[in-house]
């Protein structure tokens, strides 16, 4: 089996999102430890995120997977970019404490004209200075789509930024569907051929999470943009291979398609449905 659900809205608190999620029929979520485009983190409140805990064991749930802002750039040129960027990712590993069976995903950044090389380096000195021992979360690079600068769109640069993690056993990766098909690799016609490609390169056992969408674009675009399941390039039926297949078993899939609550609830019960099948 695989664990379904989508992105949730935190501004009702913690063990409100379990409980959308538990309405949706779903057995995990995703949300942002922040505003998605930036801002302020909204607080913690000790009872709340302990109601959250209880309730995902109650429940059965599978990992549930944080989102770090879209406007942190570990590998930004700007300086202050790039500070910025990573107070955020030390505040939100600091803030998941409170969630220790949840995953903390993030884009990697974008060199902005340094160079590939580089921007790998900025990304593992910032996961260097935040992670310790204690760290109770593992840390997810997001497989990319190659657009302009972005590090991750190839398999090569997450496994080059993995090895230059002291502690990288606390690094892995969320799989976005949509990101890897526009980077290139044919999840329509070759679906053991790439999850054996990400074995090959970073090993299947740092799969930690998938991103389960389609696209608006053909295979190799590069352009990220995210569709329903089965109305884009990827279509249904590979869609639903994805999901069963068997290299990708006991994964939180998280629905980043463009739907609103109606939406996600229909393609929470089509993932289901293929399950019970």
């Amino acid at each position: 089996m695989i664990y379904i659900g989508c992105h949730l809205s935190v501004t009702n608190g913690y063990e409100a999102m379990g409980k959308t999620m538990l309405g949706f029929g779903g057995n995990t979520f995703a949300y942002f430890t922040r505003n998605p485009r930036g801002g302020k983190s909204k607080d913690i409140i000790p009872e709340d995120a302990a109601a959250l805990n209880r309730l995902l064991k109650e429940n059965r749930f599978g990992n549930t997977v944080a989102h770090g802002s879209y406007t942190m750039n570990l590998c930004a040129s700007n300086e202050t970019t790039r500070a910025n960027g990573w107070e955020m990712l030390q505040k939100d590993i600091e803030r998941m404490a409170s969630f220790p069976d949840s995953y903390y995903n993030f884009h990697p950044g974008a060199h902005t004209g340094q160079g590939v090389e580089k921007g790998i380096e900025l990304i593992a000195d910032a996961l260097n200075a935040v992670l310790t021992p204690e760290t109770p979360n593992v840390i997810l690079l997001e497989t990319m789509a190659g657009k302009g600068s972005e590090v991750g769109g190839c398999f090569e640069e997450l496994r080059a930024i993995i090895d230059r993690v002291t502690l990288s056993e606390k690094v892995g990766v969320c799989f976005d569907t949509c990101h890897t098909w526009d980077a290139g690799y044919d999840l329509v016609g070759n679906l053991d051929g790439v999850l054996q490609r990400f074995d090959d390169i970073i090993g299947l056992e740092k799969l930690y999470a998938v991103h389960f969408n389609d696209s608006k674009n053909p295979c190799g675009s590069h352009k990220d943009r995210h569709e329903k399941l089965g109305q884009g390039f990827i279509g249904m039926d590979a869609m639903k291979r994805i999901a069963l297949h068997p290299a990708l078993q006991n994964k939180p899939f998280i629905l980043e398609t463009p739907n609103d609550d109606a939406g996600y609830i229909k393609e929470i019960q089509i993932v289901n449905d293929w399950m019970k099948e």
